[in-house]
């Protein structure tokens, strides 16, 4: 039945099987051996992040050509050594080039002769900024660049790391998971400057395309708390929680909620994104599962690693002493709007039109807290 259908298709229809899909017909070699995966250059930009990093291995892995953004040439050997740390030695099949969210600079070369952009790379605060903007700008501005010098070098398709935060901010509690038709209100009391920076940064990403982009697919991602192995010690803020956790370094656990999901299956996510045809003009939640309580994770963390977190607490804080300290950690001060208020999201649109299919959220808690560990014994 295989060989009658393949034996079907026309030239024409090869064609258009290679450019929609990534996968070449090769007439002459037996019927098991005639879809392959054709090699793709693909740019990845922020190579040094932590979802970044990952999708890197992931497209090396796939036997991708695969270049990556860093914003200065020092960070090259920082790199590296990362993905080493992950089990890969691309040598010259992964390239380096300089460039900034916040200049033209570097771009233009940075895409010039690829298939696919991941644009990664976004700020992300580890403490209160002064201004909005500060966030706000070179996340919107760095989006645009990127697309546009995509559109310019005749780049098939960006898919583009949004986030939770532009989905289910500034509105008010809701029973009904969130799912892919929300978008954040940016006048809400919770919507902080990087609820503000993703929004409006994807908003500008889909206005340009619909706009100005003459051809250029988008897809976008967007992921929530993201945990699962580190690789180095540039990692993201939700990291930080279960690190503080492992550590003892909460008295408590506040009356929070995160949705859990691994960085490996959110680089998987991605690259399920670049390629099928389904996910153009598309926006693809990335969560594991229902949201979790901090001290679901705690309780988590303590059954699955034994000893090893015997430092991990599980009282419950009181919302008056999360905001007691709130002013001392601005890392605190950031999570106030969010205390005691339950939230949850999908992720059932990736799941059935891509096929992802994530780890347990249990699986992430524990490959970060291992991880981390192996970082402190090396």
């Amino acid at each position: 039945m295989i060989r009658r259908a393949f034996a079907r298709i026309g030239a024409r229809s090869r064609e258009v099987l290679a450019r929609e899909t990534g996968v070449e017909w090769l007439g002459n070699l037996s019927c098991e051996r005639r879809v392959i995966t054709r090699v793709s250059s693909v740019l990845v930009t922020g190579g040094s992040g932590f979802i970044a990093s990952h999708a890197i291995l992931q497209l090396l892995a796939a036997g991708h050509d695969v270049r990556t953004t860093v914003r200065s040439a020092k960070r090259e050997d920082d790199v590296r050594a990362l993905l080493r740390g992950g089990g890969a030695e691309p040598g010259e099949r992964l390239a380096f080039f300089v460039a900034d969210l916040e200049s033209d600079t570097g771009w233009n070369e940075a895409v010039a002769g690829c298939d696919y952009v991941l644009h990664v790379a976004s700020p992300f605060p580890q403490g209160v900024p002064r201004d909005d903007n500060e966030l706000i700008v070179p996340a919107r501005d760095g989006a645009l660049r990127v697309l546009r010098a995509a559109r310019d070098a005749g780049v098939k398709r960006v898919v583009l790391t949004s986030s939770f935060a532009a989905v289910g901010y500034g509105r008010p509690e809701q029973q009904a998971p969130f799912d892919e038709r929300s978008w954040s209100d940016l006048n809400g009391s919770d919507a902080s400057a990087y609820v503000k920076s993703k929004t409006i940064a994807e908003r500008a990403a889909w206005d340009f395309v619909a706009g100005e982009g003459r051809g250029l697919e988008l897809a976008v991602v967007n992921p929530v708390g993201v945990f699962g192995p580190v690789l180095g010690r540039d990692y993201s803020t939700s990291i930080l929680l279960v690190q503080r956790l492992i550590d003892g370094e909460l008295p408590g656990c506040p009356r929070l909620w995160f949705g859990v999901v691994d960085v490996r299956d959110v680089a998987d996510l991605h690259l399920r994104a670049m390629t099928h045809p389904a996910a153009a003009g598309e926006r693809f939640l990335a969560v594991a599962g229902d949201f979790m309580a901090v001290r679901e994770m705690a309780l988590a963390l303590k059954q699955r690693l034994g000893p090893a977190a015997r430092k991990v607490p599980t009282l419950q804080l009181p919302d008056f002493l999360v905001r007691l300290a709130s002013l001392r950690d601005p890392a605190v001060k950031q999570i106030l709007p969010e205390l005691g208020k339950r939230k949850n999201a999908t992720s059932a649109k990736a799941r059935s039109v891509l096929g992802w299919n994530p780890r347990p959220r249990e699986d992430a808690l524990v490959a970060t807290a291992q991880s981390l560990r192996s970082l402190d014994a090396a």
